[in-house]
């Protein structure tokens, strides 16, 4: 029973798999009683999906990944201000509360033993097992992403990833796709510069790279921001020096975090957010919803509110890492999702890939399981090896509303956020798309080792691409900053296109006719 001024619950309650106590299990979130419903339904698409699967492999992304054990511990405080005038999160009100975490790091488009040092972002996904229920931050190394809308995310790894005929990567294909995809411009200047390449997962910033909500005790809400800053500083490699890791040691990232915790040398994150009111800012020459924009640290400072620490080894790879399973419509109450129309869409498909990749009833993994009681009505689906009932449940109901001894919703008594809608229903872009100022800003705030890394690594991939996807490229590149643009020009103009590549540079290319003079030649035997 919970006596704090939120809900109250007891062994009774029902709850989701995550743990979280239910106060409506009657009624799905819509714009207005008449609806239409939301995408972000979380508790709905959790029992509907399982209800799907009651009757009865390697990840699509992030397949590459490392973890480990820790906790997160609270300061009480954003910035100099209480928490709660922000939150009523119980993970983050109490100064020096520790709660505890399972971090994956991940990279993102090669498989489960591609090498670590390929240019890619990196995963950063935190699981909290709080006294509420699990939250899952589940976010990139980079603070921005390619695409700012759910719907094509399907086309852009497809994009990203090997080609279906020859299973070889293709530049072409990336950019083909980039060069149709203006919004992805910011992005691309960050991939292909040195930030496109961390050091490794110790020194590499985390970033909920989508905006979020806190709600206060009042139902109000700002909207949010979160990163994760390295105590053990930022590093990021060039292209030369990955080639030159990777030809000795292409697990080096995973080795580097592994050993670092044997010895006991933790590393460190401080948690910070950016505080935005939530409305739609029109005084901005971006949405704020807009996930291939940053926010400006000086119109909007990073607030720390608490710090983590990695001090615990996975016992089992598979167990621990593999079969860890995060989303982002895992929140507990005072977290909330916002209208990013990308994270809309990750909320349905990550749990969806979970319930797919290790089953309907992931969330009875120990790894995956809430470290507080579990209450609920969902039952079957493969490998279910316990029932989640409550002490004294009559056990011929699993079901509810019911008067026969079966679970019952939490009492809730403080205010529900209802963010107001009267919009048509439309498919349609946002309208600041703004898609190449901040690129330039960012251009032109990197030192002259990124810019030169930058420049290089584009022009290795695009003088192997199709003319027309080169002056669309460069197109982009001059709106962002001209000299950007005339420096990706020029380097193409100066290179030898190889016109029968199909691999992820020319330089790669050349290896192919080395492997064949190389080489001792022998007899058979």
């Amino acid at each position: 029973m919970s006596h704090n001024g939120q809900e109250f619950e007891d062994e009774m309650t029902l709850t989701n798999r995550q743990g979280h106590p239910i106060s409506d299990n009657q009624n799905i979130r819509t714009m207005g009683n008449r609806g239409p419903s939301t995408l972000e339904n979380y508790h709905f698409i959790e029992k509907i999906s399982h209800f799907d699967r009651e009757k009865i492999p390697e990840r699509i992304v992030h397949a590459r990944g490392a973890g480990a054990h820790g906790y997160f511990e609270s300061y009480g405080k954003v910035g100099n201000e209480p928490i709660s005038k922000y939150t009523r999160a119980k993970v983050l009100q109490k100064a020096g509360k520790q709660t505890p975490v399972f971090v994956r790091f991940s990279t993102v488009a090669g498989g489960g033993h591609s090498p670590e040092t390929l240019r890619d972002p990196r995963g950063f996904a935190v699981k909290f097992y709080t006294e509420e229920g699990n939250w899952d931050l589940v976010g990139n190394n980079l603070k921005i992403f390619f695409i700012r809308d759910a719907m094509i995310f399907p086309d852009m790894i497809h994009a990203f990833k090997h080609d279906p005929v020859n299973n070889l990567p293709d530049p072409e294909r990336m950019f083909d796709f980039v060069s149709q995809t203006p919004e992805a411009t910011h992005m691309i200047t960050f991939l292909f510069s040195p930030w496109g390449i961390p050091a490794n997962y110790r020194q590499m910033q985390g970033s909920g790279v989508n905006t979020y909500k806190w709600v206060n005790s009042e139902g109000e809400a700002v909207l949010i921001k979160y990163h994760w800053e390295p105590k053990q500083g930022i590093k990021n490699l060039t292209q030369k020096e990955a080639e030159e890791i990777q030809g000795k040691n292409f697990n080096h990232a995973t080795q580097d975090l592994y050993e670092a915790i044997e010895r006991g040398e933790y590393p460190e994150w401080e948690l910070f957010v950016q505080i935005m009111s939530d409305g739609v800012h029109p005084e901005l020459d971006f949405d704020p919803l807009d996930d291939t924009k940053l926010w400006p640290k000086e119109q909007f400072p990073w607030l720390p509110v608490g710090r983590m620490v990695l001090n615990k080894n996975p016992e089992d790879y598979f167990v621990e890492v593999e079969q860890a399973a995060f989303g982002t419509g895992v929140l507990v109450d005072g977290l909330d999702f916002s209208d990013d129309k990308m994270l809309q869409g990750r909320t349905f498909s990550y749990s969806d890939t979970q319930r797919y990749r290790v089953g309907a009833n992931y969330l009875q993994l120990p790894i995956n399981a809430p470290k507080k009681r579990v209450a609920t009505n969902q039952g079957g689906g493969q490998m279910q090896y316990k029932v989640d009932r409550a002490p004294g449940q009559n056990l011929h109901v699993n079901y509810e509303p019911s008067v026969l001894g079966g679970l019952k919703e939490a009492t809730k008594n403080v205010k529900d956020h209802q963010p107001h809608y009267d919009a048509t229903l439309v498919r349609q872009k946002i309208d600041r798309t703004n898609d190449f100022k901040q690129a330039g800003e960012t251009y032109r705030a990197f030192d002259d080792v990124e810019r030169e890394e930058l420049i290089s690594n584009l022009v290795d991939a695009l003088k192997i691409c199709n003319p027309v996807i080169q002056e669309k490229m460069i197109e982009y590149f001059t709106k962002a900053d001209p000299d950007y643009g005339k420096q990706v020009a020029d380097g193409i103009a100066h290179s030898k296109s190889e016109n029968n590549s199909h691999t992820s540079s020319s330089t790669a290319d050349k290896t192919v006719k080395d492997a064949e003079k190389m080489g001792h030649k022998t007899d058979g035997y």
